[in-house]
């Protein structure tokens, strides 16, 4: 265990899992419950309004940072992707010292071996992000399932931007019987509407203020399928998108909600959302919204 002061405020930070199991122990009683919170730091509003919501909801919380290899399936993806600890740290500090931070080395997690798990996700793996990101589901199972083991939360929070992942990571839970509750929360958004994620500090200002079109067309977008096929729809938003040289759109995909599946024709019983991944100067982004 490494204990950071701040403004003599410690904060509990862990490097290797045997540490923090320790702890954990001698920290949780019976009745207490653990909240967690899984991210690759970089640590944005977002990631702290799950953290917020864990400290509402339980007696202890756990923050991992740890930039997972096997869920890149792009090498040049993974070796840009930001590593900003020390800055994190004192993010988390700040909203509370309380925090348990665990922040592990590869051979931590891996010991070794750093290879993907397969996961049956019932189909939910193929669709959307998995058509386009092969292999990308079996590497965060694989870590979202070592994490839990070695955390044993009673809570595990996940924002809804990636909201493939989070069903993903709720089959994941329920094939494997692991008991913890996994929680979904709002996306937390810019002042222009743009989803935050870690990737948005490598666009420019002029890149980053321009993003706004994703969030307005995933709004208008939820207007049309008022009246419109899904179909329609799509061709809609893929005129919007072609003409702009800045922007270019892997996929707009509008699926039921539950299984992911693409939508042919719109049932009355089925929950459906619309899912996007841009190409802004090679950053990815992605972004999604319910169309209920």
């Amino acid at each position: 265990m490494f204990a950071l002061n701040f403004n003599k405020i410690t904060m509990p930070i862990f490097y290797g899992k045997v540490a923090l199991v320790e702890f954990l122990n001698s920290v949780k009683s019976t009745d207490s419950t653990i909240g967690f919170v899984p991210t690759m730091g970089a640590l944005h509003q977002g990631h702290l309004s799950l953290m917020q919501q864990s400290l509402a909801e339980n007696q202890h919380t756990v923050v991992s940072i740890f930039v997972n290899p096997t869920q890149f399936n792009n090498p040049e993806d993974l070796e840009k992707y930001p590593r900003t600890l020390e800055e994190d740290t004192k993010k988390i500090a700040s909203l509370d010292p309380s925090i348990i931070v665990y922040a592990p080395s590869v051979d931590d997690i891996y010991e070794g071996n750093v290879v993907s798990q397969n996961f049956d996700y019932d189909g939910l793996e193929n669709q959307m992000e998995g058509k386009f990101r092969p292999g990308h589901f079996n590497g965060v199972g694989t870590i979202v399932k070592r994490l839990f083991e070695i955390v044993k939360p009673t809570n595990a929070y996940f924002g809804e931007k990636d909201f493939q992942q989070l069903q993903i990571v709720k089959k994941m839970v329920s094939k494997n019987h692991l008991d913890v509750k996994i929680i979904g929360c709002p996306i937390f958004r810019e002042a222009n509407g743009l989803a935050m994620s870690s990737r948005n500090e490598r666009l420019t200002t002029q890149e980053r203020d321009k993003a706004s079109i994703i969030y307005k067309t995933l709004l208008e977008a939820k207007e049309q399928f008022k009246t419109l096929s899904c179909e329609e729809v799509k061709q809609w938003v893929k005129s919007v998108f072609d003409p702009n040289t800045m922007f270019d759109l892997e996929y707009f995909e509008i699926a039921d909600e539950e299984t992911l599946i693409p939508c042919s024709t719109i049932l009355k019983d089925k929950n459906y959302r619309a899912f996007i991944a841009v190409f802004v100067n090679n950053i990815r982004l992605i972004d999604t919204i319910s169309l209920k």
